[in-house]
């Protein structure tokens, strides 16, 4: 008879499969760029966050490591899926005003349009990760 996918008898938990480890790699590693090179995360926070754009950069860049680490193991996964959820939800506005203001970014507007319908596509993939079982499927 096949052991299931977690067995308490080992102690040992499920291994991430390949999707969610991209995932998570791809969490940790902007959220460390947001500690490696801030300005440019600095320079997208609209005007109207209640605190100063460094603040709202570290704040950002630590969610989005401790989210993609929390999604490595299936104890925290869930907690790093509602989490995560809730800073693509807060950073949307930032996508936003960084599409109606091109030219402050150096990047053609129609780019910066198009990759806003990702966020939703990028939300499903972390919803999807972050169910408990979204292990060795």
């Amino acid at each position: 008879m096949p052991r299931p996918a977690h067995d308490h008898r080992t102690r040992e938990a499920p291994r991430p499969t390949p999707g969610v480890l991209l995932l998570s790699a791809l969490f940790v590693g902007a959220g460390a760029l947001h500690f490696v090179t801030p300005r440019p995360f600095d320079s997208v926070v609209p005007a109207w966050v209640p605190f100063p754009a460094r603040t709202a950069t570290l704040l950002s860049g630590a969610a989005e490591v401790l989210g993609g680490l929390g999604l490595l193991h299936p104890a925290t996964r869930p907690a790093a899926r509602w989490g995560l959820l809730a800073l693509l939800l807060a950073v949307f506005p930032a996508n936003v005003n960084m599409a109606q203001h091109p030219q402050q970014f150096g990047l053609p507007g129609w780019a910066l349009w198009a990759r806003l319908p990702l966020q939703p596509l990028l939300m499903w993939a972390v919803w999807r990760a972050g169910r408990r079982g979204a292990a060795s499927r």
